[in-house]
């Protein structure tokens, strides 16, 4: 008896553990949406054919993101919530259309998230344990 429920709350700690990273992985996958989503729609604005590619590029990655993140949460929530990111990010700007805040914050770490993604859940497992 005294096994199992040993056993029973080592179970219970890892799947915690695995909610936790799921967690922090898909509230950093939202942050990258929101990113990708006002940056593609700043170069979008700017009507420079030059930046066309990059924009598309930036829209497909927050679609990417949001695919991604759909998996561990609603889908439905994972909406609400890049909605919400991206208010809070938009409100960083503080009405400046420069960009240079959000792109050192979040140009590296979401494009390695979103190429590598099981990589940065690995990373969160471990974590949270």
């Amino acid at each position: 008896m005294w096994i199992f429920t040993v056993s029973a709350m080592c179970v219970s700690i890892a799947a915690q553990a695995e909610s936790a990273a799921e967690k922090a992985f898909t509230d950093e996958l939202l942050e990258c949406a929101a990113y990708y989503q006002i940056s593609s729609e700043a170069i979008g604005a700017m009507n420079a054919p030059q930046m066309k590619a990059v924009g598309e590029r930036l829209k497909t990655s927050a679609v990417d993101a949001v695919k991604i993140a759909g998996k561990y949460r609603d889908p439905a929530q994972v909406d609400k919530d890049v909605v919400t990111a991206k208010q809070k990010q938009i409100a960083q700007l503080g009405g400046s259309n420069n960009l240079g805040g959000l792109m050192s914050k979040y140009k590296d770490s979401c494009k390695s998230i979103v190429t590598d993604p099981q990589k940065r859940l690995d990373y969160w497992t471990m974590a949270t344990m």
